[in-house]
């Protein structure tokens, strides 16, 4: 597998999430036979065009289920409102960008976007809302036209994310939360 444009990056995050998520909802403790068959026609599909990344619909609808808890931790006290990708660094106030945190992980991430966070604190995030980090990661790229950038255009260090932390390689599904 050769990623080499902002698209393969994305489109293999995206596909990759797919089979972990299903390997979490099935209950099991590794990836099997069907899991790499949902990540590789999946992936084949976005590339192809035959398939396209969902909205970020279910996920507003998810946010709204989850209420005031935070997303990172599941707390329900002191919850606050935190930008996946900080204003500072770019981040939007559109409401795809923000989610509920509870005020000790919102200090705790500060100015660091999502996956930057994540990854200094040696931890993977949930599925779900890692599922709406790449969706957003995605519209931001699709606005701008810069799906068919390569991973290496300098244009790229200018973002208020890093695509290349968008996760390729998951941990096993016993290792993972929804």
């Amino acid at each position: 597998m050769t990623i080499t444009t902002v698209s393969d990056q994305i489109y293999y995050a995206y596909a990759n999430l797919a089979m972990a998520d299903y390997a979490v909802s099935k209950g099991l403790s590794k990836y099997d036979r069907t899991c790499f068959m949902i990540r590789s026609r999946l992936y084949k599909g976005l590339q192809s065009g035959g398939m396209k990344i969902h909205s970020l619909f279910d996920d507003e609808k998810l946010k709204l289920q989850n209420g005031t808890r935070c997303v990172y931790c599941g707390a329900d006290t002191e919850i606050s409102i935190d930008h996946m990708i900080p204003r500072i660094k770019g981040g939007t106030d559109i409401s795809d960008n923000l989610v509920c945190a509870c005020k000790t992980c919102n200090s705790s991430k500060g100015k660091k976007d999502l996956m930057e966070w994540y990854n200094d604190k040696q931890s993977f995030p949930p599925l779900m809302l890692l599922r709406r980090y790449i969706k957003l990661i995605y519209n931001y790229c699709y606005t701008d036209c810069l799906l068919d950038l390569k991973l290496d255009d300098p244009k790229l260090n200018s973002l208020p994310f890093s695509i290349k932390s968008l996760p390729i390689n998951y941990p096993t599904p016993d290792k993972l939360q929804h």
